[in-house]
């Protein structure tokens, strides 16, 4: 890590705008969801995140190289990392709250946490517990708490739902890919992973493409899908690995705490979201919850981030 002041510096300013650019992204898609169908929506994004990648590859000449062993591997954590993951994370946002989804999503922590506990050896400490005990307690209250209450047939519910299950996906693929990161540098990796996802998701999206109306989708709207695009997939990425690099990876994953909170705020202040107060309180509670769960992750493995990529 660089003991440069300025480049610390600098690395901190991008990171604090990387979050913003994520919490926002919550609000963003939810706005132009209105006009562009998901799937079109996740087309359009995927297809300038790919081409931000690749444009970054081909200027520090770097050589993408996977080993035919590696191979399925890295198909998987494309189908699970990308097209599955991101059909979920689309889905759900289109039929929930913003600031649902920025909570729901900021859970994946509390996930990663609980299958590493479940499935490997590294077992959760005290405070990793009382984190996840907080967040799903907290995700209890935001589902069961809005206007209708507890409804299996509310969309938001179902939206919340779909946004839950694409976090636990998203661990298990984060889980998946540590073993691959120890063989591959994380821009190869992730240019291969978002290259092989991307595409599918272009290629599901093909009938939606073809009935979508261009002409009554607005300039804001097309807006959204390149600031998604540019900025919450392929910018973020670079930028975060930036940080990395300049500030250490606990320093930089402490950075993510923020964008739920953020997240929650954008979706009051730009989209006039309101929900019941005790969803908001169980918004405190899953954001304390993801903190402590955090926290606790940083302190049994000092020297890791879990969490390398852009996740909206």
């Amino acid at each position: 890590m660089t003991s440069n002041p300025t480049g610390k510096k600098l690395a901190e300013l991008m990171l604090m705008f990387i979050v913003v650019v994520w919490a926002l992204n919550f609000s963003v898609v939810k706005y132009s969801l209105g006009e562009i169908d998901p799937l079109s929506f996740n087309a359009f994004r995927f297809a300038l995140g790919i081409l931000l990648m690749w444009t970054a590859v081909w200027l520090r000449g770097i050589r993408i190289r996977i080993a035919r062993k590696d191979m399925g591997k890295v198909v998987v954590l494309g189908l699970l990392g990308n097209l599955i993951y991101q059909m979920l994370f689309i889905v759900g946002i289109d039929r929930t709250f913003a600031s649902n989804a920025a909570v729901m999503l900021g859970t994946i922590p509390v996930w990663i946490a609980v299958f590493s506990h479940l499935f490997t050896d590294q077992k959760m400490y005290r405070l990793q517990a009382i984190g996840v005990f907080f967040a799903f307690s907290g995700v209890v209250m935001i589902m069961g708490f809005g206007e209708q209450g507890l409804n299996l047939r509310s969309e938001s519910v179902l939206g919340d739902a779909i946004i839950i299950s694409g976090a636990m996906v998203f661990a298990v693929y984060t889980l998946l890919s540590r073993s691959l990161l120890e063989t591959y540098s994380p821009l190869t990796l992730s240019t291969m992973v978002m290259t092989i996802g991307g595409v599918l998701l272009i290629l599901v999206a093909i009938p939606s493409l073809i009935r979508l109306d261009y002409h009554s989708v607005s300039l804001l709207s097309w807006g959204g899908a390149g600031f998604s695009g540019v900025f919450a997939i392929g910018a973020a990425y670079l930028i975060w690995n930036f940080g990395i690099k300049n500030v250490g990876a606990v320093r930089t994953a402490t950075y993510q705490n923020m964008v739920p909170v953020l997240g929650v705020l954008f979706g009051l202040i730009f989209l006039g979201e309101k929900l019941h107060i005790l969803q908001y309180l169980g918004s405190l509670l899953t954001i304390a919850g993801v903190f402590l769960t955090r926290a606790g992750s940083i302190r049994s493995r000092p020297g890791k981030s879990a969490y390398p990529e852009s996740r909206t």
